[in-house]
């Protein structure tokens, strides 16, 4: 047995502001250098992709990725140093929580599992 969490973050009226999802959106722009090639990557429209970071970015009050329009070798998108601040704070806070989550569960289930008294 083992426990599984997911990590959000959202607003003051419970609108999400990032998660696992709009991680995977950053780590493929990050990765790719286009929008367009993370929404294919992802399985998704790159209108689906774009809202979904431009509705963090409001929610942030701060831009995560900025484009380089044109079409041409210089076009693309990657991460602003924001975004890439953002994303490196999300995923120490992750791996935090999933960390503890874990230690808490062997704690209190260890005894269940092992048959241990």
């Amino acid at each position: 047995m083992k426990v599984r969490t997911k990590v959000w973050i959202e607003d003051d009226r419970g609108k999400v502001v990032f998660g696992g999802g709009r991680e995977h959106m950053l780590e493929a722009i990050r990765h790719l250098g286009s929008m367009n090639k993370a929404a294919k990557a992802l399985k998704m429209s790159y209108r689906a992709l774009w809202a979904r970071i431009k509705s963090t970015e409001d929610r942030l009050g701060a831009k995560l990725v900025t484009t380089r329009p044109g079409g041409g070798k210089a076009s693309g998108s990657s991460l602003t140093p924001t975004g890439k601040r953002f994303l490196k704070s999300f995923k120490l806070l992750e791996d935090s929580v999933h960390q503890r989550a874990d230690k808490e569960f062997d704690k209190i289930f260890r005894d269940k599992r092992t048959n241990k008294k």
